[in-house]
């Protein structure tokens, strides 16, 4: 099986018979609240999916990161994963102290040693992880609400958090046992924020045609408006998946971190947290994690060729329309129809149609997967 990015899957989890002591030794210890999102990927740096990660970047590594994509062993990493404080939040925490972590409920769930205390540029990173400093980019404007200082060490769980969809977790250590039982050698994993239409099946089919499993893998965290809400997205997945997959091909488990809508250096961060959860091959579509036009088209699939030791094999897919007369999903490659017979898997047409009450175009949406969309009074994030 493909080796972790890093070459080892991280566990930073407090061994069980360690809990209570560990719990106990929190009350001595001040406390940093982190939102849930961030709570999310202390949890995604635990159970290895943000592996080589151990956690939150230090200086040099997050300098190295902005400046080359890479951290400074030279291993591939394209997304500071920070933790942002205020001179409040600090109070008298030092380089060397170890702070207790909690979330919105005020329980520690996870230690942090803190191994450096430092300032940034709030603008240099927007414009070197985003590639722009527009605060209407989704990205930029949560930048601009960090806070001054950023924490940098190694963290500890004490606790997993809870989780609504808990049913739809696997851990990239359960991936990887899941998929070589299976038989799986090769794996293409699929990226999604969006609930599935016929563009995605084909992606996804054509993808796994040539390989031996499918996982799909939804990202459930923090959306910009307009948005599916998470539910709909894994409630209309399971619809498809349970009339038209191969149950013994395909596997569908969530992956709980916010979108950044960072373009190209997110597709590659993608890729890598893919690549940790067991996947050999990984669907790189047009504008992957883009928003707005912020990012050209390609240039989530054009930043690849950057990186030769990256350790997954990207699939490119570039335009696919349903063709009226070829009548199916088709791409530029291989309809020789004119544009008017084409039809777009057009995102602002799913969303007035299903704003207005009205079934999407069945050369667009399963039925299945209609019927789903359609009970829901408000499937959009507000």
């Amino acid at each position: 099986m493909i080796r972790p990015h890093g070459g080892i899957l991280v566990d930073r989890r407090i061994p069980f018979d360690k809990r209570e002591q560990t719990v106990h030794e929190t009350a001595k210890l001040q406390q940093i609240e982190v939102d849930p999102d961030l709570a999310r990927d202390v949890e995604n740096i635990a159970f290895g999916a943000f592996s080589p990660l151990e956690g939150f970047l230090c200086q040099n590594d997050y300098e190295s990161v902005l400046e080359s994509k890479r951290l400074t062993n030279d291993l591939v990493w394209t997304i500071p994963i920070l933790l942002d404080a205020s001179k409040a939040e600090l109070g008298a925490v030092k380089e060397g102290d170890r702070v207790a972590l909690v979330d919105s409920t005020r329980l520690p769930f996870a230690l942090l040693d803190v191994e450096e205390i430092f300032h940034y540029d709030k603008k240099e990173h927007a414009k070197r992880v985003y590639g722009t400093t527009d605060p209407a980019h989704p990205g930029v404007a949560k930048t601009f609400t960090m806070k001054d200082s950023l924490l940098g060490g190694k963290i500890q769980l004490i606790d997993p958090l809870f989780d609504e969809f808990q049913r739809y977790r696997l851990r990239p250590v359960e991936t990887r046992v899941l998929f070589n039982e299976k038989g799986w050698r090769t794996v293409v994993g699929f990226q999604t924020r969006n609930i599935p239409h016929l563009g995605h099946e084909y992606v996804q089919k054509t993808a796994l045609t040539f390989v031996d499993g499918l996982f799909i893998n939804p990202v459930i965290g923090k959306k910009k408006p307009g948005d599916f809400k998470d539910e709909v997205i894994l409630e209309a997945y399971t619809a498809l998946l349970n009339s038209y997959y191969l149950k013994d091909r395909t596997v569908l488990a969530i992956l709980r971190t916010e979108m950044r809508y960072a373009g190209p250096r997110e597709a590659i961060f993608h890729a890598i947290v893919r690549k940790n959860f067991g996947c050999t091959h990984f669907v790189v579509g047009r504008d992957h994690a883009g928003v707005g036009k912020y990012y050209p088209p390609y240039a989530a699939q054009e930043i690849f060729s950057e990186f030769p030791d990256l350790g997954i094999v990207p699939l490119f897919f570039k335009s696919f329309f349903y063709c009226n007369k070829c009548q199916s999903v088709v791409n530029e490659k291989i309809c020789p129809h004119d544009t008017s017979d084409h039809v777009d898997f057009s995102g602002t047409q799913l969303r007035g149609r299903l704003t207005a009450g009205q079934a999407p175009p069945k050369e667009l949406i399963r039925p299945e997967v209609a019927e789903v969309l359609l009970k829901w009074k408000e499937p959009f994030v507000e």
